[in-house]
């Protein structure tokens, strides 16, 4: 019977993670890490993180237990073949890490894996998987944008009850698989490739894997997801230097803090 903080988890499905990271996010991946193990309740298989060639990143899966996955290994494509620019932004990295992400199933190997933002600590118990419904986490502001280019990608309007872009997600890989081929069905390409390819690439934020995928899911089958808010707090200082008397207190309010080096999430919008 599997235990985890004292936790009894033999009734909670094991489940792998995925954290893309490079290396500026090495003042935040060793607490994400640690509080994964801390307040995810299912037995954790493997964790793995997803990065360029970096020593640095190596050495921190070695201490901290992790399989360390070279990102050119993931797909036949590298961030040099997105072209996601404007001469004011480039968004090519950040668009080619939610294409990491949406490759997972063919990384981990559990049947449900966890995808996590590697500048998200979660703060509070988290259960994924109850009464066998996929717990959703929610917000109540997204980008039109990404609603665009879902429609564009699976000809259908998303359904969108609420925002699923709340910096981690659990994935089942046979419904991510799923997803996939039908954007390659219509397509008549490789999924990644159609991806890009649909992007209004004049606008900053023109896809979202999270809420691509849990669209797609809700338009499949509502009554197997239950949505909670996200009730995340984003924070503009180093998780290193927040106490553990700080954290207890964001825990009365929050599930979880993203310590975003991107002011422009905490600006963006309601849409």
């Amino acid at each position: 019977m599997p235990v985890q903080h004292g936790i009894q988890l033999n009734r909670a499905p094991m489940i792998d993670v995925l954290i893309p990271a490079i290396e500026k996010d090495l003042s935040t991946l060793p607490q994400v890490i640690d509080n994964i193990r801390r307040y995810v309740r299912h037995p954790i298989g493997q964790i793995y993180i997803v990065s360029p060639t970096s020593n640095k990143i190596r050495n921190l899966c070695s201490r901290k237990h992790c399989i360390f996955v070279n990102e050119r290994s993931v797909l036949p494509i590298t961030k040099n073949d997105i072209h996601y620019q404007s001469s004011r932004w480039d968004r090519s990295g950040w668009l080619y890490q939610q294409l990491l992400k949406m490759n997972g199933d063919h990384i981990v190997r559990a049947k449900h894996f966890l995808v996590m933002d590697a500048d998200t600590v979660l703060i509070k118990p988290h259960t994924f998987i109850v009464d066998n419904k996929t717990v959703f986490y929610c917000r109540d502001w997204s980008q039109p944008e990404y609603f665009n280019t879902y429609r564009k990608l699976l000809d259908m309007k998303a359904p969108r009850p609420r925002s699923f872009v709340t910096h981690y997600m659990l994935f089942e890989k046979s419904k991510l698989s799923a997803l996939k081929k039908k954007i390659e069905t219509i397509h008549q390409l490789p999924w990644y490739k159609a991806i890009i390819s649909n992007i209004n690439k004049k606008k900053q934020f023109g896809f979202s894997e999270y809420e691509t995928y849990a669209n797609f899911m809700y338009s499949k089958s509502p009554a197997s997801m239950t949505l909670k808010s996200s009730m995340n707090k984003s924070l503009n200082m180093n998780a290193s230097s927040l106490k553990e008397q700080q954290i207890r207190n964001f825990a009365l309010k929050y599930r979880s803090l993203s310590f975003h080096k991107r002011k422009i999430y905490s600006k963006t919008p309601r849409a």
